[in-house]
């Protein structure tokens, strides 16, 4: 009689480290969940690996039985892939390892941990790296896949802060990537995504972030065109202390809000200033504040770096149903400000969202070969996020994702952020690294030149 997947896993893995769960398993439903309730997929097993040479082994069994090979570190990634139907799952999420170094400003962070957990530990010591807006998210695909948030214009990318990586690569061996070491790879895991191997741990500078002054600002939606055009004008000349996305959004029923704006449409901007001053940053704030109109909320103040970073997690628990599309944008025309104003007024659920994330200012420091990041020369990165708890409201979350997206991407420069695409083909892939893609591809001939690592934004072997 043949054996599962599962079975034949526990006879081979002999002191596995870490956990193998298989369907037949109590735990496996849970285990199998991702963060994106739109992806349903079945798993043959989920080897929850809690050191390195676990996470080689798994590779080593897919490879072994011919079963596609899925990486799992936060589950978040809008597509899925970090699961796979009928394959072998490598999940990170015992590797929870974070050890600060205030010496040399710099923290050392497994690959199973979530921001969250990297924040709180970086602030304690009044020091923080650039993530992202959901203190849930993985770090692994955040690291590898570029890196936008709240500290893009004072510090970079996540990936302009990475110092050095561990990493198993497809034929099980580890090796460390850094600036002195296997260069190649340490240039493709910035950027490249999952590609070129496993990360099972990641060294970030720190910066001297503590305090910060954020939160957002909303006016209604009718006044969306006045506030975007006076956002689009004001933040590309604001200095590199400020830091704010525009957002189109609902505003959520529940307190802090006011009961009176609660489910209101809006457009808005959530702010950060990296200082502890609120004079300070109210002085850099007030050019786009005075160009416009009294806001209907305006709840910014001091506070600890990682409350900024979960601000959102209460809205975006797992479970949801996600579908968004994505651009890097160079400029924002009066007709793409028309053609927002028309979507943005039509925000389908509470959670559905569009943001614009700023990546000038540090981001605009590194050029656009030195990291796989091709779009070092774009002012924005956009995503369009259909969200909502009911299944029922699946179709009309993507629609209005999709149709945005299609309306707006005339005026894109060509690509968009990796981590923020679907599974949207090849040709997509391609646009998104220009002519990186080249140099990225030969690096996975010589790695990975059977493709293993494939459940991804994919690079192909040349």
């Amino acid at each position: 009689m043949s054996s599962t997947p599962a079975q034949a896993a526990r006879r081979e893995l002999a002191d596995f480290t870490g956990e193998l769960i298989g369907p037949e398993d109590s735990g496996y439903e849970q285990a199998r969940a991702v963060y994106n309730a739109m992806i349903d997929r079945r798993p043959a097993l989920i080897a929850r690996c809690a050191d390195p040479d676990a996470v080689a082994r798994a590779i080593g069994f897919a490879r072994a039985h011919d079963l596609p090979l899925a990486v799992r570190g936060g589950g978040h990634h809008g597509a899925g892939m970090g699961t796979v139907d009928g394959g072998v799952v490598v999940d990170l999420s015992p590797l929870k390892e974070v050890q600060i170094h205030p010496a040399d400003r710099s923290v050392r962070v497994g690959g199973g941990c979530v921001w969250g957990e990297v924040d709180h530990a970086t602030n304690a010591y009044g020091l923080a790296t650039p993530s992202g807006i959901v203190s849930t998210t993985g770090v692994g695909g955040i690291a590898t896949g570029g890196g936008l948030g709240h500290l893009t214009r004072k510090c970079g990318l996540t990936i302009d802060n990475l110092l050095s990586a561990e990493v198993v690569l497809a034929d099980g061996g580890t090796v460390r990537a850094s600036a002195d070491e296997n260069t190649d790879l340490f240039w493709a895991i910035r950027g490249g995504g999952g590609n070129f191997g496993v990360v099972t741990s990641f060294v970030f500078r720190l910066h001297e972030i503590d305090t910060v002054v954020g939160g957002p600002t909303f006016w209604p939606v009718d006044l969306s065109a006045e506030v975007l055009t006076a956002y689009r004008d004001f933040l590309p000349n604001a200095p590199r202390d400020i830091n704010a996305f525009f957002l189109y959004g609902t505003v959520p029923p529940a307190p802090p809000f006011p009961e009176e704006i609660q489910l209101r449409k809006t457009a808005g901007v959530v702010w950060c200033y990296t200082g502890d001053d609120p004079e300070a940053a109210a002085r850099e704030m007030a050019p786009l504040l005075d160009a416009l109109p009294e806001p209907m909320l305006h709840a910014v103040g001091p506070m600890p770096h990682p409350a900024l970073q979960s601000m959102f997690d209460g809205l975006y628990p797992p479970g949801h149903q996600w579908y968004w599309r994505a651009d890097f944008v160079n400029e924002i025309p009066d007709e793409a400000v028309e053609l927002h104003t028309k979507f943005g007024a039509e925000v389908p659920t509470v959670q559905s969202t569009m943001h614009l994330y700023p990546i000038d200012g540090a981001a605009h420091d590194v050029g656009p070969d030195e990291t796989p990041w091709a779009y070092r020369g774009a002012t924005w990165s956009t995503v369009y996020a259909g969200v909502d708890p009911d299944p029922a409201n699946a179709e009309l979350v993507k629609r209005w994702a999709v149709d945005y997206s299609d309306a707006l991407h005339p005026y894109s420069a060509g690509g968009a952020y990796v981590n923020m695409m679907m599974d949207e083909g090849q040709d997509r892939v391609r646009a998104s690294y220009r002519g990186n893609y080249e140099r990225l591809a030969r690096i996975k001939n010589a790695l990975d030149p059977e493709n293993v690592f494939r459940l991804n934004q994919n690079i192909r072997p040349s």
